[in-house]
């Protein structure tokens, strides 16, 4: 079994309108999953730096970035980054191109995590309903294009707040989501804007990740999930 979370971690700014990255620091040390999909892990601007360095990471948790090698200063890919334990085995990884009106990207890779090998996609969808389920079929889209069909996990911020129709339910043709509760807004969640899918793979536990430091941290609460291969 593998454990995954989503955090949307605002680009390290808290509930004090103050960016602190050890505050995300120790949120993921305290959901300490094998896979996280990362959202607005780069500053918005500029180089679009990674709000956690490479040094801080590897100094104070066990988890290394994926490279998915398009800027330099990033974690990621549009704010998007997966990260994963120090142990794993990154197979393959890749950027997702997204269609947009304003600047969106999801981030893929293969990974192994002792014997499971899995695909994890991480994605941040547009405010746009339209554009949601635009970047929904794309992103499906990729995945089915893979040459090796492999156990799949999706995970992020979807800004979906209809649970029976927009981008959810074109996902749910072929993905299952983890239970996990609402996320959004950290303070007081009752929106599920963050979202666990996966496909032929067993949801055996999911919830939301409550804290003193989370509800700091972020407007956004981590999500998590034990998975197993089926």
């Amino acid at each position: 079994m593998i454990k995954v979370a989503s955090y949307n971690m605002r680009k390290g700014i808290g509930a004090d309108r103050r960016r602190n990255p050890d505050r995300i620091l120790e949120v993921l040390r305290e959901v300490d999953a094998d896979i996280i999909a990362l959202q607005e892990a780069d500053r918005r601007f500029g180089a679009r730096a990674a709000v956690i360095t490479p040094h801080a990471l590897a100094e104070h948790g066990d988890w290394q970035a994926i490279d998915v090698g398009v800027r330099a200063a990033s974690l990621g890919w549009h704010g998007n980054a997966i990260l994963v334990r120090r142990s794993a085995r990154i197979l393959d990884c890749e950027p997702i191109h997204l269609p947009a009106l304003e600047p969106r990207g999801a981030v893929s890779a293969d990974v192994a995590i002792g014997d499971t090998v899995v695909r994890v996609i991480g994605m941040h969808l547009d405010l746009s309903g339209l554009w949601r389920r635009r970047q929904a079929h794309a992103i499906m889209a990729h995945v089915d294009a893979c040459t090796r069909r492999l156990p799949t996990v999706m995970m992020g911020d979807l800004n979906e707040w209809t649970a029976s129709g927009g981008c959810l339910r074109d996902f749910g043709h072929g993905y299952r989501f983890a239970e996990t509760g609402p996320s959004f807004h950290a303070r007081r969640p009752v929106g599920r804007l963050d979202r666990i899918m996966v496909r032929d793979m067993t949801i055996v536990d999911c919830g939301v990740h409550h804290s003193n430091t989370a509800r700091r941290a972020s407007d956004h609460l981590p999500i998590w999930a034990t998975l197993a291969a089926d």
